[in-house]
């Protein structure tokens, strides 16, 4: 390096163990030096800064959590120690695999989809690498039968939907080509990374991953509404259609330095789903969105919702904030401008517009689930409380990674001064959602706060930058 030049220091994250795998596999065939063992001390000293507990790592600084979890920052320290016969650290990072895959199990639906969720998504049915990883070496709750129909339905449900091109490879994309699943990042050997997914492989013929019955999954047995504290993420799962809807409650891959700077990845998407998949702006999906079309001088206003930890106030409207069970309790706040609860196929948002936020004239709009041509899901959007426009609809001729265009219900009201806004975002298959009367039977709202009246006697109270009763 010629004097003065600068020496450019990675960001910390998941491409350290990419070194400390490669410097495990030097030392086992006895070309270990001092820079091996730098190379995975300095991993694993990351990989404890980047634990949060409950099975769930951040990749790298800040709040960034997907698929990541299991297809690298679970994956290369278990399989290291497995393949070492490293009990101690066999027994240190499967404890944590174990307890990921706790809630992570509940994240494919009943086709075999992972959510799309997070970035690097053309890896596709490398979200399975984890469940077979717990399967090999025995550190998951899931049983052999249930594992392998997640790891084989995940496979199937891409190699049956078009992932593969006409010369037989993986196509940069979801299903078949897709571009704005796509990063920067992304080249033509990125969706290899799928197979990640074959580490159930390295299981013998007899193992019981292979004898055992297969078994449903979990989204299979019985309707589950799941909150993942450490994550921030809500898991809303329907038997009857198969759907997981994943509601992000503070996931952002967003350093903290950089918390004011966020991007429209799919990771920052307030819901993401097995189906259908999201949108991009301008008509992204679930979002709440303060605009005024017609700023003085032309220019356009608008203040979109995110959804990023404890720091979900700083948009103003529409974030997330305590997940609640199945009879509306909140499991835990998060301190922040709106809420939402789920059950069975619906879920309550309400959202908070402080009055300094926009200008006079500003009008508030929020956007459901995305559905497109030959869908068979029936996606609704009903304003409860503070959409004085009623609803309609919002073209996405960009469309989905499952649909050529898809179209987003959309309601729209004022934001005059504080505004308090409350709607049932319903999405389920035919032949369609329930009216709003079968969720919910009253809501009250003041200046900062709303109180949701389900049809089972239930209440939720959201006060905004407080968190929820």
């Amino acid at each position: 390096m010629a004097a003065g030049a600068l020496r450019h220091t990675p960001a910390p994250n998941n491409w350290y163990l990419f070194p400390y795998t490669v410097a495990g596999f030097l030392e086992s065939v006895g070309r270990g030096d001092a820079e091996t063992a730098a190379a995975r001390q300095r991993a694993l000293e990351l990989l404890e800064g980047w634990y949060r507990g409950e099975g769930w790592y951040a990749d790298g600084d800040g709040r960034a959590f997907d698929h990541y979890n299991g297809w690298a920052l679970h994956l290369y320290p278990v399989l290291d120690a497995h393949l070492a016969g490293d009990t101690e650290a066999s027994s240190r990072y499967g404890d944590r695999l174990r307890a990921h895959l706790e809630g992570y199990g509940l994240l494919f639906g009943a086709d075999g989809a992972p959510v799309h969720f997070g970035r690097s998504l053309a890896y596709r049915f490398a979200a399975s690498a984890a469940v077979g990883l717990g399967a090999l070496t025995g550190h998951t709750p899931l049983t052999p039968g249930a594992s392998r129909r997640l790891a084989s339905g995940s496979m199937r449900h891409f190699l049956e939907r078009g992932a593969l091109t006409g010369d037989g490879l993986l196509s940069l994309g979801w299903h078949g080509p897709h571009p704005a699943t796509l990063q920067s990042y992304s080249g033509p050997a990125s969706p290899y990374w799928a197979s990640k997914a074959f580490v159930s492989l390295l299981a013998p013929v007899n193992h019981p991953l292979w004898t055992a019955v297969e078994e449903p999954a979990p989204v299979e047995e019985a309707d589950r509404v799941l909150a993942l504290p450490v994550p921030g993420l809500l898991v809303q799962a329907t038997r009857e259609d198969g759907i997981v809807r994943l509601h992000n409650h503070g996931s952002d891959h967003v350093r903290p330095t950089r918390a004011r700077r966020r991007t429209a990845t799919t990771r920052t998407t307030g819901v993401s789903r097995t189906r259908p998949g999201p949108v991009r702006p301008p008509s992204a999906t679930s979002r709440t969105t303060i605009c005024r079309w017609r700023w003085p001088g032309g220019a356009a206003y608008a203040a979109v919702s995110t959804r990023s930890g404890r720091d979900t106030a700083t948009a103003g409207l529409g974030g997330v904030l305590a997940p609640a069970g199945v009879r509306g309790r909140a499991a835990h706040g998060a301190g922040a401008a709106g809420g939402e609860r789920d059950g069975g196929a619906g879920a309550v948002r309400a959202a908070g517009a402080p009055g300094d936020r926009g200008p006079a004239g500003a009008r508030v709009a929020q956007t459901g689930w995305a559905t497109g041509p030959g869908d068979p899901l029936v996606s609704a959007l009903h304003g409860l409380h503070g959409w004085e426009d009623g609803a309609g609809t919002a073209r996405a001729p960009q469309g989905t990674a499952f649909t050529r265009w898809a179209e987003v219900p959309r309601l729209t009201g004022r934001a005059g001064g504080t505004s308090v806004h409350v709607s049932l975002a319903l999405l389920a298959a035919a032949p369609g959602p329930v009216p709003p009367a079968g969720a919910v039977s009253g809501v009250t709202a003041g200046d900062a706060d709303a109180e949701v009246v389900w049809a089972d006697g239930a209440r939720t109270r959201v006060v905004f930058g407080e968190g929820s009763t």
